[in-house]
């Protein structure tokens, strides 16, 4: 127990955001193959991290991501999530968790997303969040909720906004403690066809900015490369992505400057 805890201290300090991370996880090799950039990117993983981004989403679709963070067993991340658009707008279900079984924190989203005409969208979703701490500490479970934005201003470029936990949900009456907000906001910039340039700016309650930027570049008609930088922690990203009929199947890694790498892959199938 003591190599737990000298452990998870040690994470705290040195991986910051990118340790515990109270149910704001990214998911979806494709964004973390750019910089973790999601606001202004659409698609299946958008019912995990901008539910705007699935909107004009068209296929009943099935989805599975394993992150397996700084090469620990003990940190991995699993997902997998559910579509269903419909003619009123498009829902989703989501589960995820995170960590080993002395921690782990496990998220239950509902999403629902809708587009306004051909340019506007907008998703929301509720969530609960259960934290379990083996030993003395007593399992932590609170509902809260997230919703984005999306605006296709010119047929090049597109704004995206994101909030999580924006009422700050309380987690503990000892010292009043709560989940932190997060805000983001992106942008999107189609240089050509086959190039997307992204930028985003992050804001976690009392941590600095996370500045990130991402470029995706279609090498074949149905295959993709990746590059990212992060500002806080600095981190570089970098992933491929392959579209085979109704399969979609992207990997990706984060390297860490103190804790290395943290490898990623996600797999769709459109049913």
């Amino acid at each position: 127990m003591k190599f737990y805890t000298f452990l998870f201290t040690f994470l705290l300090f040195f991986g910051g955001k990118n340790f515990a991370s109270n149910g704001n996880n990214i998911i979806g090799a494709r964004a973390a193959g750019m910089g973790n950039i999601t606001t202004v990117t659409s698609g299946f993983w958008s019912l995990y991290n901008n539910q705007a981004g699935l909107a004009n989403y068209k296929n009943i679709s099935a989805g599975i991501y394993y992150e397996n963070r700084f090469m620990l067993q003990a940190l991995s991340l699993k997902a997998l999530g559910f579509v269903i658009p419909t003619n009123s707008g498009v829902f989703g279900v989501s589960y995820s968790n995170f960590g080993y079984c002395i921690y782990n924190e496990t998220k239950l989203g509902l999403a629902y997303a809708r587009s306004f005409g051909k340019k506007i969208s907008v998703g929301i979703q509720l969530d609960y969040l259960h934290t379990h701490i083996d030993d003395d500490f007593k399992d932590i479970s609170v509902i809260t909720f997230e919703a984005g934005f999306q605006a296709k201003l010119t047929d090049d470029f597109c704004v995206g906004v994101h909030v999580f936990n924006p009422l700050n949900a309380k987690i503990n009456d000892y010292k009043n403690e709560r989940i932190p907000a997060v805000f983001k906001l992106g942008i999107a910039y189609l240089i050509s066809k086959d190039v997307i340039c992204l930028f985003e700016i992050e804001k976690i309650t009392a941590q600095n900015p996370n500045i990130k930027a991402g470029m995706e570049y279609k090498i074949l008609s149905k295959a993709y490369i990746r590059i990212g930088f992060m500002s806080d922690p600095a981190t570089f990203t970098f992933g491929f992505g392959l579209k085979i009929k109704k399969l979609r199947f992207d990997i990706a890694a984060s390297y860490h400057q103190v804790l290395g790498f943290s490898p990623k892959t996600s797999l769709i199938y459109d049913l």
